[in-house]
């Protein structure tokens, strides 16, 4: 089994959602996140825009958080291509900014309501 964290850009989530579904894959959590990566994207923005010296020394050098989503999906081994692929395919713009797919092994997992244990706790 595998855990996939995807942080993703909130104008992706319905696509991603839809494309999931799709490919046999409708169950994830989603929720909100802030975060960056290493770019500049707003501050490289703004002084591409060539302002005025005065205006640039009251934006801070760092970047700002950004709002993104997660989702978090539990998967076969057997599927963890399938999902990754997928993930890539929707989000992927070309622009920096578009997110990153962690891919974590999971011992085991428990259905509550079932009490089973297992990859059939997946389907």
């Amino acid at each position: 089994m595998k855990l996939i964290l995807a942080i993703i850009r909130i104008a992706k989530m319905g696509e991603t959602k839809q494309a999931l579904a799709e490919v046999g894959l409708p169950s994830f959590t989603a929720m909100p996140v802030l975060g960056r990566g290493q770019g500049h994207g707003d501050l490289e923005k703004i002084k591409e825009a060539e302002l005025a010296s005065e205006a640039l020394e009251f934006i801070p050098e760092v970047p700002r958080l950004k709002s993104k989503r997660m989702i978090t999906l539990v998967v076969t081994d057997e599927k963890k291509d399938l999902a990754v692929e997928t993930l890539i395919k929707v989000n992927r713009t070309g622009k920096s900014g578009d997110g990153k797919i962690f891919v974590v092994h999971t011992l085991d997992s428990y259905g509550v309501h079932t009490g089973e244990a297992g990859d059939v706790t997946l389907d």
